[in-house]
């Protein structure tokens, strides 16, 4: 493992377990629900959820390379899936959701921490140094399962207790129909984002 490689990957595993501790410990001294129904809400905002995953990826990469974990996390379907799951947080919190409040203090760094420090660092990991040669057309559509797991349990959970972690796909406030809409103009994007990194990978083998 190269230097820059480490340093890079050590910078996003305090980045990104600081943000995460500091998001759980706001949303604790909140104080807004019960300890349990506060920890389930808290994972379920797919920025939380991705950014854990992706928090451990590297963990297991920095520390543990070589174990079981380590090597299900290199694979490059892995690295490439979670990267575009990240770029995705991204970029619908900041052409969609940054406009919607205006966080402060902690709440603020920790926002941009989660929502443009961390994907931006994930994408330039995985154009430096991420293996792309076994990239392939159809991983698009495995990668696409889990947001549309996510999207199924959303709507289920959200329809009992009326918490929704996004506006648009609160069922209450937009209706099914509108939310189904805006659920496929999502999916659309990670298909895009998905294509456009499989693209961006072969052609960098190509020249290789």
């Amino acid at each position: 493992m190269s230097q820059p490689m480490k340093i890079l990957l050590a910078v996003m595993v305090i980045f990104g377990w600081f943000a995460l501790a500091a998001q759980f410990y706001i949303n604790a001294s909140l104080k807004l629900n019960p300890v349990p129904e506060m920890v389930i809400r808290y994972f379920s905002y797919f920025t939380i959820q991705i950014n854990l995953v992706v928090a451990l990826c590297y963990t297991v990469l920095l520390f543990s390379p070589g174990s079981r974990a380590g090597n299900f996390f290199s694979r490059q379907q892995t690295l490439a899936a979670l990267t575009v799951y990240i770029v995705i947080v991204g970029l619908i919190y900041n052409i969609i959701l940054r406009f919607l409040w205006n966080p402060e203090g902690l709440q603020k760094i920790v926002d941009e921490i989660l929502h443009s420090v961390i994907p931006v660092l994930a994408l330039i990991y995985w154009l430096l140094f991420a293996g792309k040669n076994k990239l392939e057309w159809k991983h698009v559509l495995t990668w696409l399962i889990y947001p549309f797991a996510y999207i199924i349990y959303i709507l289920i959970r959200g329809s009992a207790s009326g918490f929704y972690p996004y506006p648009f796909i609160n069922t209450t406030e937009l209706g099914l129909n509108k939310v189904l809409v805006n659920s496929a103009g999502i999916a659309a994007v990670f298909a895009l984002i998905s294509l456009i990194l499989v693209a961006i990978g072969k052609s960098l083998t190509k020249k290789q």
